[in-house]
């Protein structure tokens, strides 16, 4: 039975389930089989959907979730050690370069500057609103003020 031979729409939910599957066992050791077997295909079948479906493989976008994942922990105060094992990785250092390499700063870094933003937003809240959105408000004001 090839490809054409299934709606489309059940090509896709078995696709996603496989994709669902990564976003919630991102931590664990899971490989291309594993993943595959969720959406009942053979690896380079199902390597091949997800490719043409999200635009990515699904080990690049099981590192993505991992490293979205751990931004929030380190946004949210987490060391990153901790961070590190957390999302799934072995190693601090495989972790610290990866996360450099994908989001452009290295892990502590990216730390610290979530807690002083956290501070920023603390102390100065109306400096991060968007000028297009206080703009828009003080129009409505003034509106309805006449």
């Amino acid at each position: 039975m090839d490809t054409e031979d299934y709606p489309r729409a059940y090509i896709y939910r078995q696709v996603v389930r496989a994709k669902l599957f990564i976003d919630e066992r991102f931590a664990e050791d899971i490989d291309l089989a594993g993943i595959a077997g969720e959406a009942y295909y053979s690896r380079h079948h199902f390597l091949r959907l997800f490719k043409s479906m999200f635009g990515t493989t699904p080990q690049q976008y099981r590192g993505r979730v991992r490293i979205e994942r751990a931004k929030r922990l380190l946004a949210a105060g987490w060391g990153v050690t901790e961070a590190c094992f957390e999302v799934g990785f072995e190693s601090p250092s495989t972790f610290s370069s990866t996360f450099r390499r994908v989001v452009g700063v290295a892990p502590s870094r990216y730390a610290r500057d979530a807690a002083l933003r956290d501070e920023s937003i603390a102390r100065e809240p109306l400096v991060h609103v968007p000028g297009c959105f206080s703009a828009k408000l003080a129009v409505a004001q003034k509106s309805n003020s006449e």
